[in-house]
């Protein structure tokens, strides 16, 4: 059963940096788009950033200028680079895959990660 794993967050001061990371566990055959989004205490979960197969990003107006997302295609990895980070980043940071398990099905489906916490100290 395939699964997005992530890693990378922790606790970090106001201004910090940190990267995440995140890649499927099992086979698949290829991934399209991919994104991260974050949920904080009592709020809804909100894009942070997306990324296609091809490299096209965006961003939440809210992380541009600090935030950075990219992809390893070759190693079915996406990353996340925040800078400069702020105490209101913190949230619980999720990973999603849009990934076609087999070249005989063609069916594409929406994978999960199982959060990882970011935590930013003022």
């Amino acid at each position: 059963q395939v699964q997005l794993v992530e890693s990378g967050g922790g606790l970090v001061q106001a201004g910090g940096s940190l990267r995440l990371s995140c890649a499927p566990s099992g086979s698949i055959f290829s991934i399209n788009d991919m994104g991260w989004y974050r949920q904080a205490p009592g709020k809804q979960r909100e894009l942070v950033a997306t990324i296609t197969k091809g490299g096209i990003t965006n961003y939440a107006d809210s992380v541009k200028g600090r935030f950075t997302i990219s992809r390893d295609n070759a190693k079915n990895t996406v990353y996340l680079q925040m800078n400069s980070l702020k105490p209101e980043d913190t949230a619980v940071y999720y990973c999603n895959a849009y990934i076609t398990l087999s070249r005989m099905l063609q069916i594409q489906t929406a994978y999960w990660g199982q959060g990882t916490q970011v935590t930013v100290s003022s």
